[in-house]
């Protein structure tokens, strides 16, 4: 316990970081992988909730040519799906866990109720909220924002495919410069794509913090956990 800097946490994960090497569907060892730290983590007394995307399966921008609220509802199930490989991964390991979904599917979840929710976390139970906000036209990034807000969580766990916030997309500009702290206003002003507007400026109205950090190597939650300097801090 001496070890966390942070007690409760939220830890937003992309569907593609699930799909590992293969790029699409879920890789049981990448999964593996990244609920071994969160039972590390857990197993520390940290209080774990996980929001995760759909993108290894649907994305909504992908059906342009369908209309906009059924591809979005569609990328929701996906999300549901991630959440249940993700339950499976961390039962396996020990860890109890339940999946909260915005749009009922009673038979495979619970619907999400923040105060059952915070009673899970408080039993050491993971969260893993799946279907988005339950609304089209809101990211998974949004509804990451929203439950940690209302779960209380001191900081949101932002895991990506690169390793910080840089001022341009360093795969593709080898001079891009990393910052190690940079305000939720300089994001917006600079077009920085760590989440989308919505979600900035909600973290931004909401004083939540936010960590972006490389998930690649899942030993990085641990110490994201314990408030080792990683990534970029954005508050």
């Amino acid at each position: 316990m001496s070890d966390l800097k942070y007690k409760r946490v939220l830890l937003k994960l992309s569907g593609e970081v699930l799909a590992g090497a293969q790029k699409t569907g879920v890789d049981v060892e990448t999964v593996g992988k990244i609920c071994d730290k969160i039972k590390e983590i857990v197993q520390m007394g940290a209080q774990v909730a996980i929001v995760v995307g759909g993108g290894n399966f649907w994305r909504g921008r992908n059906g342009h040519q369908m209309e906009r609220t059924t591809a979005d509802y569609m990328g929701m199930l996906a999300t549901a799906m991630n959440g249940l490989a993700l339950q499976d991964a961390l039962e396996a390991r020990g860890i109890f866990s339940r999946v909260q979904t915005a749009i009922e599917m009673r038979e495979i979840a619970e619907p999400y109720i923040q105060r059952k929710a915070e009673k899970h976390l408080g039993r050491g139970r993971v969260v893993i909220f799946a279907c988005g906000t339950g609304h089209p036209y809101f990211t998974t990034d949004t509804a990451a924002v929203l439950r940690a807000t209302e779960i209380k969580a001191e900081i949101i766990l932002l895991g990506k495919t690169v390793d910080g916030v840089y001022s341009a997309d360093p795969k593709i500009d080898p001079t891009a410069k990393k910052y190690e702290e940079v305000s939720y206003m300089e994001v917006l002003e600079k077009d920085l794509k760590v989440m989308d507007s919505t979600a900035t400026a909600m973290c931004r109205d909401n004083k939540m913090p936010l960590l972006v950090f490389g998930i690649e190597d899942p030993e990085n939650i641990v110490r994201a956990v314990k408030g080792e300097k990683i990534g970029t801090i954005v508050k």
